[in-house]
């Protein structure tokens, strides 16, 4: 589990592909740290297991999977990378509920400027627009954003002077693909609103188990 707040930017030493699979290492001057030998980083909004340490250098096995699905496949040496250690109970959840099980990608159509801040717009499929709404929240590379606005195929965000250079967003241009997780708390909504499980036994029992569009209305939601 993780927040979206990037801890640091690492470089990407090694990508090796092996078969459908990839193997990259990273070097990294503040999360290998503590980091231990099977512990989970989020490389991009990717949660990956580490499998070896060598000093500052970090190395993990990517999936098919995580290949296809993310843009950690077509990652290169020299690349930068956004990284974040895991949460721990106690921590302060600066950003939001952040999984590391990315949703697919989006391609950057445009920045500009505005005032002190990089408006960045991102087209994504629908599958992740359905989930998009405007003030909320969303992963773009591992960064927790909040949304300013959304059409039928994309959304924008802005990002502050921090943001910009403390993480890969500040060098994105038209055209790169990102990584992008949704808030996870509206797929369980989702999920409820439309599971068809085995009916209660009682009719009180059905009133308090009913999860409905009307219900969550009335509940302020």
């Amino acid at each position: 589990m993780f927040t979206g707040i990037i801890e640091e930017m690492g470089s990407v030493l090694e990508a090796i592909p092996t078969g459908d699979s990839r193997r990259i290492s990273i070097k990294a001057e503040l999360v290998t740290n503590d980091t231990k030998l099977g512990e989970s980083i989020a490389v991009n909004g990717v949660c990956v297991t580490v499998t070896r340490l060598r000093g500052n250098i970090l190395t993990a096995d990517l999936s098919p999977e995580t290949v296809r699905r993310s843009n950690l496949g077509s990652l290169k040496p020299g690349d930068n990378v956004n990284l974040e250690r895991a949460l721990r109970i106690g921590d302060r959840l600066g950003g939001h509920i952040v999984t590391g099980h990315v949703d697919g990608t989006g391609r950057v159509v445009s920045r500009r400027d505005d005032g002190n801040s990089t408006v960045i717009t991102v087209r994504a499929p629908q599958e992740i627009m359905r989930y998009v709404v405007p003030k909320g929240s969303i992963a773009v590379d591992g960064v927790s954003l909040t949304i300013a606005d959304c059409r039928e195929d994309c959304f924008t965000v802005a990002i502050i002077p921090h943001t910009a250079t403390s993480t890969t967003l500040g060098i994105k241009k038209a055209g790169d693909i990102v990584n992008l997780e949704c808030d996870i708390l509206g797929k369980y909504v989702e999920r409820l609103l439309s599971f068809k499980g085995e009916p209660p036994q009682d009719s009180k029992q059905a009133e308090r188990s009913a999860l409905t569009v009307e219900f969550l209305k009335g509940m302020g939601f």
